[in-house]
């Protein structure tokens, strides 16, 4: 393949991605890290992608990828990062799970529990487990985004409000280097900070393209995480975050 074309497939690949590492770019056109290197930097100035620690991003910080598309980014990461995560949720305890494709993939990894009780502003995550006769799953009332069965508004928090459970499950769309958490709609955000209010922990499910993406609106901040679950080393400055506010961190 000569410069040109794989040049044009590195930015094709980064869109469908919307972030992709020099190690995946190296495994996947069979070059040295030097040429992968050459290639992001001419882009780069071109503007036809941003170059970020590690890798390359292209995202917009006011618009997430397509429902469709982030439910196949990275599966592999987040089916780890499920089975990892449902390890730390015992049998007959109840628990918040929020929208994101991550959550939906832990959903289905805690069909072997026993006696949950799950609060779900999720319809996906409701489906997945519905049919699990020792499990009560409980639907927030409220708006449903048509784009991707997540629940918002204010009756979904004021449902959320009704509620203290041992542990609140979210998703982000992106964690910034100071530690905010990052999403892309201000209702969603409204409602995974009541989920947050109301749970005696907090797991943050994040693979790793989450520390490289940048949204507008502020969800919170990785200082109110009980734990984090990932599937590879956070970037140092997160890691020392992590560390300082004494949040466990687990690599699935």
């Amino acid at each position: 393949m000569n410069q040109q074309f794989r040049q044009d497939a590195i930015v094709e690949l980064v869109r469908q991605c919307g972030y992709m590492s020099i190690e995946q770019l190296t495994d996947h056109f069979a070059v040295t890290p030097q040429t992968i290197r050459r290639d992001l930097n001419t882009l780069a100035d071109e503007g036809r992608v941003r170059r970020v620690h590690g890798g390359v991003g292209i995202e917009s910080s006011t618009v997430n990828t397509a429902y469709s598309t982030r439910k196949t980014l990275h599966l592999e990461e987040k089916e780890r990062i499920a089975r990892c995560l449902a390890q730390h949720i015992p049998n007959h305890s109840s628990l918040f799970i929020n929208i994101g494709t991550s959550n939906e993939v832990i959903a289905q990894a805690l069909l072997e529990h026993q006696g949950l009780e799950i609060i779900t502003n999720n319809l996906n995550v409701a489906a997945i487990l519905q049919h699990k006769e020792d499990f009560t799953v409980i639907i927030a009332g409220g708006q449903v985004r048509s784009r991707d069965g997540g629940i918002i508004g204010e009756a979904t928090i004021d449902f959320i409000n009704q509620f203290k459970v041992d542990y609140g499950i979210i998703g982000i769309s992106g964690i910034d280097e100071d530690g905010s958490l990052l999403e892309f709609d201000y209702q969603e955000v409204r409602v995974a900070q009541a989920i947050i209010a109301n749970s005696r922990r907090i797991y943050l499910a994040a693979d790793y393209s989450k520390f490289h993406r940048n949204p507008v609106v502020r969800q919170g901040n990785l200082e109110q995480l009980d734990a984090l679950f990932t599937d590879r080393k956070p970037p140092e400055a997160i890691q020392r975050l992590l560390t300082q506010h004494d949040v466990a961190l687990y690599i699935a």
